[in-house]
């Protein structure tokens, strides 16, 4: 695929589309189940999500669903940086997940809530990338059966010119930089420059 959208030269980016199913199978169950180094989240909802249990797992041979909140906490005893940027607050369900596992506390673990963020990203080890329409639900990331998960759509790619531009631009949000323009400061529970802030002290 050609892009001419960074540069006046072209050049070429490898890209693979997602669409329905493909998000549980190869975004989650074989990508970020992959994760060894940081995954980097930005959703507009978060819910608890189910996944199948690890190959070679009791569990599994169990045929047993886990939240993909366990497989969060088995990563970062491996130490794991994991970083969700999100919209709207998490699902009671989630909530309720996540406060069984201690674990999943900073720094190696944290969430930040900005109101505007609208946009779907997971980047794997900064070196696997998704842009696309599904939010970091069940729903949207084809863990729900046929006829009951969300039509979705989007790319996968390990191009490190679009890795390094969407890092760039979540780690702008993240870290508050983009609050000081914002128009809805007013409105925000948490403005993320203070929160910035408060983890550097």
């Amino acid at each position: 695929m050609r892009l001419d959208v960074f540069s006046p030269s072209v050049r070429s980016a490898r890209l693979e589309l997602l669409s329905d199913r493909d998000h549980y199978d190869r975004l989650i169950a074989k990508a970020v189940a992959s994760t060894s180094v940081s995954l980097w989240i930005a959703t507009a909802n978060v819910k608890d999500m189910h996944v199948e249990a690890p190959v070679g797992s009791s569990a599994r041979a169990r045929g047993r669903y886990i939240s993909l909140l366990d497989t969060f906490a088995s990563f970062v005893r491996r130490g794991v940086e994991i970083r969700i940027l999100h919209a709207a607050p998490p699902s009671r369900a989630f909530r309720a997940t996540l406060a069984k596992l201690p674990i999943l506390k900073p720094p190696q673990f944290e969430m930040r809530l900005c109101p505007r963020v609208h946009m779907k990203m997971i980047a794997v080890d900064g070196t696997y990338l998704y842009l696309g329409s599904a939010n970091f639900t069940g729903a949207g990331l084809g863990a729900k059966g046929e006829g009951r998960r969300n039509f979705e759509m989007g790319i996968a790619t390990d191009d490190d010119v679009l890795l390094d531009r969407t890092q760039e631009r979540f780690d702008a949000i993240w870290s508050g930089r983009m609050c000081a323009g914002c128009r809805l400061r007013s409105v925000c529970p948490a403005p993320l420059d203070g929160v910035s802030t408060l983890a550097a002290e």
